[in-house]
């Protein structure tokens, strides 16, 4: 039996696969959470560039939440990535969840993400 790391490091691999086979020369919309904090970052694999990019340590989602680590921390930043994603003129990504599973926070982000205009 792999154990977790390894399982993990699966996982990341086989979601890179879809997301590398899905994007089409689309941007994706890569998430990483942590323990305390959620960041997300539109990324250009093409031209190799970050066009958006939010986080709960920004001051001004920070001074807004009570933690970093919910679901309301996820959300706001999903909304503010995608509010400056549009700016951007970016209105279809693929949604690259790393080796985290599509739960919790990753989905809460994602939901407002999709409200805010991105569609994947």
């Amino acid at each position: 039996m792999a154990n977790t790391n390894q399982k993990l490091a699966n996982r990341r691999a086989r979601v890179r696969r879809a997301v590398k086979a899905a994007s089409n020369g689309r941007p994706r919309l890569s998430v990483h959470r942590s323990s305390e904090n959620i960041y997300a970052q539109v990324i250009d694999d093409v031209k190799g560039v970050t066009l958006a990019a939010a986080s709960t340590l920004e001051k001004d989602v920070k001074g807004t939440l009570k933690t970093g680590a919910d679901k309301a921390a996820a959300a706001a930043v999903g909304k503010l990535v995608a509010e400056r994603a549009v700016k951007a003129g970016v209105t279809e990504v693929v949604f690259d969840r790393g080796s985290f599973l599509f739960h919790g926070r990753v989905k809460a982000l994602a939901d407002a993400a999709r409200e805010g205009g991105l569609k994947f």
